[in-house]
Formats: structure tokens, sequence, C-alpha cells
């Protein structure tokens, strides 16, 4: 009996999956966009990564304190980006990718413009929905996440990342774009490179920022729907022509 309830529960957790997949695929069939459904990741105690610790020291006025006798840290080094992980991996910037689909599991879509589909967006804060996206030669990090910026009131911040160097990041420009019920709200913006840390723009609101009310307008049935779309800059398409 117990293996049929495991079985059961897991079939029907699937007949769900599929369920909201095929909602997403009639929505955005007729735009010819590829639909990624995203489930959400949370933690019971959010633990602050490294480059928050750092940035509050640095707000406080303390450096982080120094040891001796301790191994100099390699600059070219990149600590794990993953968002509500306390991981201590870190590795060159060309291993990030890796270490995040095998480490994390986190799935990776490609397409120049993909539909982000956010499951559960009930659960309480600190909540985060994270996929890869695949485009123009280049990997991005997408994280929607639930927080409470303000106690008793959560807020979604939704923001693109590219797994590359700010430098890199100026070439490119993104669009996420909410679409339901006659209302359309879009945010659009040149994305962050991971080396900036997730949780340093989000503090600073650099990103899509949903209140409760206005993400309820957008969702169906507690599922959130975000297209994304990413270009290269004119100036680099210019320098490119040239």
């Amino acid at each position: 009996m117990l293996f049929f309830t495991q079985c059961f529960g897991a079939v029907l957790d699937l007949i769900h999956l599929r369920f909201q997949h095929y909602k997403a695929k009639r929505v955005f069939s007729a735009a010819g966009q590829l639909v990624c459904v995203v489930n959400p990741t949370h933690s019971l105690k959010y633990a602050p990564t490294r480059c928050t610790a750092a940035q509050a020291s640095t707000e406080q006025g303390m450096l982080p304190p120094c040891h001796h006798h301790e191994e100099v840290h390699d600059p070219q080094l990149v600590p794990c980006t993953c968002p509500l992980f306390s991981c201590p991996w870190e590795g060159h910037l060309e291993v990030v990718v890796s270490h995040l689909r095998q480490t994390h599991r986190i799935n990776i879509l490609q397409g120049a413009e993909i539909v982000f589909l956010a499951t559960d967006m009930h659960l309480p804060a600190p909540t985060d929905w994270i996929i890869m996206h695949s485009c123009l030669g280049h990997q991005f990090l997408l994280v929607l996440r639930k927080q409470e910026k303000y106690e008793g009131h959560p807020q979604f911040f939704a923001t693109m990342m590219l797994i590359g160097t700010p430098s890199q990041a100026n070439n490119f420009t993104y669009r996420l774009e909410l679409n339901r019920n006659q209302r359309r709200l879009k945010w659009e913006a040149t994305p962050r490179s991971i080396l900036e840390c997730v949780d340093s723009v989000i503090s600073d609101g650099d990103c899509l920022v949903l209140n409760t009310s206005l993400a309820q307008l957008f969702s169906d049935n507690g599922s959130l729907a975000i297209g994304i779309a990413i270009t290269t800059s004119k100036v680099h398409s210019s320098e490119a022509e040239m």
C-alpha cells in the first residue's frame, strides 16, 4: 500500500506539471515561444552567501577578519552564485554553468525568446525560482525571488544575470514581460554580471519588482508566466557592422 501511495502521488505530480505546461503552451504557442515550468526552491533558513556577508561588513564600516596564515585567495575564482544555498564551492567562470547544472540541478533552456513559468507563488518567503537561459552564444541566469524587503510585506524580484564578465554583459539587453487579462508590464535593462552577486542586485532594486497584489494580477492559479527576450545592444551591433 505504501508503494502504491508513493507511486500514485508521483503520478499526480506529473499530471499537475503536464497540465501547467499545457496551459502555458496554449497561451504562448501563438508567439512560438518555448515554455519552461520552474518549481520553487524554498529554504526554511536563509543562509547568507559570502558576497552578502562581505557587503554587510562593508556597509557597517568593518572589514572581514584577516588571518596571516591563511592562503591567498585567487581573484579569478568565482563563488557559487546559486541563491538560497550556502554552497562553499568556488571555481573559474568557465565551469560555473556545469556546477549549477550538476550540483544544484538547475535546468537550461535554449532560444532567443522563452517563457518562464514559476509555480506555487503562494509559498512563504524566502523562495527562489531559477533557470539558466542559453542564447546568442552565452548563458544567462534568471532569478525570481520572493523576499520580505520590509517585514510582513513580501515582494517579488526578477533579474537576469550573465554568466560572464561585466564588459560582456554590457553587450546585451534583456526584456521581461508579463501579459495577462489585457494588462501588460515590461522591464528592459542591461543584464548584470554574475560576478556582481544576485543579492546585491536585488537589494539595490535594479530589477523587476512586484508587490504581492501586482503579482496576483498577472498570476494564474498560483503560477506566474514571464516572457523573456535577450538581444544584443545597439552599440555592440553597430561596432560589429563596422
